[in-house]
């Protein structure tokens, strides 16, 4: 859950950092994928800080998110093997009950 909110609220920093650089200068400057203004403005350091905390979100997200999804599959896995002893070990169970009746029946049926 953390790790979702996580990424959308950095696709939603990237997105409000790229429209914030994009809407200051008409021609911005570009790092692959990554608009930025080179120019001192409070506008140009606000659209590239919200870019940067945008990546660092969704990717940070991601990562929890992968590590999340990998602890819960092995407790499920640890559930299963504990399940699985218990139910062995009521089958276990069971059949010696199954086997003492039959003794006391014919223990009974003896005397």
């Amino acid at each position: 859950m953390i790790s979702y909110l996580m990424f959308i609220a950095g696709a939603i920093f990237f997105v409000g950092g790229t429209l914030e650089t994009l809407s200051l200068a008409a021609k911005p400057e570009w790092f692959l994928f990554i608009p930025y203004h080179i120019e001192p403005h409070a506008g140009a350091v606000l659209g590239l800080s919200l870019i940067i905390s945008g990546l660092c979100l969704i990717v940070f997200g991601l990562a929890a998110g992968i590590n999340y999804s990998r602890d819960r599959s092995w407790y499920m896995q640890e559930l299963r093997k504990a399940n699985s002893i218990e139910e062995l070990m009521m089958s276990k169970r069971t059949t010696v009950k199954k086997q003492g009746k039959k003794k006391f029946r014919e223990i009974k049926n003896k005397t």
